[in-house]
């Protein structure tokens, strides 16, 4: 159907309606989209529809509606949010918000934190969501009253938002979806508007795209890591020998992985490297050979009929 003949409000008024009539059959409405203005207008039109339901029953709306997108649109924190692409809201983000660091921050209270994200941490997820329709620039407003982190706001609410508005790639992207999407009921109505660009999104989420920096980048990184083995295996062997031992006997006892207990039982390090092993090396070591080892098996796997650049690359 072209634009403009009502296709969205038509979904939204037979969805809601049910939900309104059959609440236990359909607890959750997942309307997605593919850009955020298009995120936008569904939004408004939710609005529109639950304006009309409380003028026309008289009823108070007691639906929780909201819209998700990225940290580079919901980020209110001043520093994080004036950078211009979206990779680099992501890593400020993490930078301040990551386990590790708020960790570090007890013993360190120098570090920098999101004091955005540490009242939310604190307080928002004690203090459910009101109901209501919220874009984008809701949540940012709910967020900047309270001093909350809109994003983890809105990521935390949609477990229990009667309808949640957002893009293609937090339900088929499976890196995406495996943070956003995994806990959501089961007694779900999925809405996919413009469906037939569902496969291109596929293919986007499971493509990747290796680029001569990228390996450029990962030789510069492999003969550092070679030429700081050599510096420290000069200085103290025999006490970074026994860190690595320990280090193996540590992960087996721990049984991380079966594999990589395997892995590291038959090491892979010549007898003069492992001399002089420290065991934060060890690791990068090993899982930069494992990088590499899986990045050749891809390759080598590719028909290079069809990717005329990548041979020219290599």
């Amino acid at each position: 159907m072209p634009s403009g003949t009502g296709k969205t409000i038509s979904l939204l008024s037979l969805i809601v309606a049910y939900q309104r009539a059959f609440p236990l059959d359909v607890t959750k409405l997942i309307y997605c989209s593919r850009t955020v203005p298009e995120i936008e207008k569904v939004v408004e039109e939710l609005r529109k529809l639950m304006e009309f339901y409380a003028k026309e029953t008289g009823e108070v709306n007691n639906f929780l509606a909201l819209s998700l997108s990225s940290r580079k649109n919901l980020c209110i924190h001043p520093e994080v949010s004036s950078l211009r692409f979206g990779k680099e809201v992501d890593g400020k983000c993490h930078s301040l918000t990551a386990s590790y660091i708020r960790a570090q921050r007890h013993t360190n209270p120098n570090l920098p934190v999101c004091r955005f994200y540490e009242e939310f941490d604190a307080v928002g997820r004690q203090v459910p969501l009101p109901a209501g329709i919220y874009n984008l620039d809701d949540l940012k407003d709910f967020g900047r009253r309270k001093g909350w982190c809109p994003y983890y706001l809105a990521r935390y609410a949609i477990l229990h938002a009667n309808i949640v508005v957002y893009s293609y790639h937090y339900l088929l992207d499976p890196k995406i979806a495996d943070l956003v999407s995994k806990e959501l009921a089961k007694k779900s109505v999925v809405v996919f508007d413009e469906a037939h660009n569902i496969d291109n999104v596929c293919i986007d989420s499971m493509s990747v795209n290796i680029t001569r920096r990228t390996l450029d980048r990962c030789q510069n990184n492999v003969d550092t890591l070679q030429n700081t083995i050599h510096k420290i295996k000069e200085t103290d062997a025999a006490k970074l020998r026994e860190e690595y031992r320990r280090l193996v006997e540590g992960l087996k006892e721990a049984n991380v992985a079966r594999e990589t207990d395997i892995y590291l039982a038959n090491p892979v390090l010549p007898d003069e490297i492992l001399q002089g092993l420290p065991v934060h090396t060890t690791v990068i070591y090993l899982l930069v050979r494992r990088f590499f080892q899986a990045a050749v098996f891809v390759l080598m796997q590719m028909d290079f009929t069809k990717t005329p650049n990548l041979v020219t690359l290599l």
